[in-house]
């Protein structure tokens, strides 16, 4: 055999062989969604009792669930064409004035960065509800890829109220200092604790497990929202950029509150199932959330002016955002061998899931 070309030796056979099976599931369509009572728990969302899409198919069938009616169509949907208006309402803003000469300009990164940072969620959001139900593996790799997302976008929003929302007077005070490396720390704090608390608990999920997620979460909004807290409070008439901050943080608690409460399907078992989940009402008041934040601060900024900053300051806030990604991304992985290790034990090493290794590949 080891005078065989090497098309021709076993490795090569079995590999071809491989491939075709792989090109054929490629071919096939997506099944038909399935009934709560034909998947396993962990994909079972609570009153919520059919529009599943079956587990085990190939990848391109879940791609291909783009274009079908499942109980997930909404949530993807509404976060892919969120990113796409994010990104055109961006590109059509026009450049901004220069600063007088030799005086530094308005900085444009940490703007590029709080939009960078939100189409992260966005698309991270789409990957996880539209590929997740591949496999239980698939499902946690990819809520945990979810997770660091949203920690990117949390700090992302964190350089957007900084530099554009807050006023000079809040910046000299005892939090402007900490506010960045605090606002880092909670990003990275919120991603860890939803790992652990996605990872730990199984459903039926306890209250505990909310609380856990929670917590984390609710401090970094409180510290984020700090400069534009302190602006509210002032006194004086509120100007366009405060009454649209004012309308984003409105936004965002309500969508807190159908994102911990299971409302209206709650009270309609079965009638939510394709249209009307409480979460699909939180994605479409997360991504308005972001669509006014966004013009909030294209109004600050030119509000802000030219020569509020340096530009070294503006360079060592920027680089802690890839440091963020960088520690959530690592946390999501090693949550994410954890949970392989732990599905492969409790199937006594006969794991019909890939491996991390193939989740990731393709």
């Amino acid at each position: 055999s080891a005078l065989l070309p090497p098309w021709r030796s076993p490795g090569a056979r079995q590999r071809f062989t491989h491939f075709l099976s792989e090109a054929k599931r490629c071919r096939s369509r997506p099944r038909p969604p399935v009934p709560a009572s034909q998947v396993p728990i962990l994909f079972r969302e609570p009153y919520i009792l059919s529009g599943y899409r079956p587990v085990g198919q190939a990848w391109s069938c879940y791609v291909l669930s783009l274009f079908q009616r499942h109980n997930e169509s909404v949530n993807v949907w509404t976060h892919l064409l969120a990113a796409a208006a994010l990104l055109l309402r961006w590109g059509a803003e026009p450049p901004w004035p220069a600063g007088p000469p030799g005086a530094p300009g308005l900085p444009e990164q940490p703007l590029g960065l709080y939009v960078g940072s939100a189409l992260c969620y966005l698309c991270c959001s789409v990957a996880a509800h539209l590929l997740q139900s591949r496999s239980e593996l698939a499902h946690y790799c990819l809520f945990f890829l979810d997770y660091v997302g949203v920690a990117v976008y949390q700090y992302g929003c964190a350089l957007g109220h900084y530099f554009y929302g807050s006023e000079a007077a809040w910046r000299a005070g005892p939090p402007g200092p900490a506010f960045l490396p605090g606002a880092a720390l909670l990003a990275w704090l919120s991603c860890a604790a939803c790992c652990f608390a996605k990872s730990y608990w199984r459903r039926p999920y306890p209250p505990a497990r909310r609380v856990c997620t929670l917590i984390p979460a609710g401090l970094a909004y409180l510290l984020i929202s700090s400069p534009l807290l302190h602006r509210l409070g002032a006194a004086g008439p509120w100007g366009p950029g405060l009454r649209l901050h004012a309308a984003h943080m409105a936004l965002f608690l309500l969508s807190v509150l159908f994102f911990s409460c299971p409302v209206p399907e709650r009270f309609l078992p079965g009638r939510c199932d394709f249209l009307g989940q409480g979460h699909q009402v939180f994605h479409v008041l997360l991504a308005l959330c972001s669509f006014t934040q966004l013009e909030a601060l294209l109004v600050d900024a030119r509000r802000q002016g030219p020569g509020a900053f340096g530009e070294e300051e503006v360079l060592r806030a920027c680089l802690l955002l890839p440091l963020v990604a960088g520690c959530c991304l690592l946390t999501a992985l090693l949550a994410g061998r954890h949970k392989h290790r732990q599905l492969l034990a409790e199937s006594g090493g006969r794991l019909g899931e890939l491996s991390l290794a193939e989740v990731t590949r393709d």
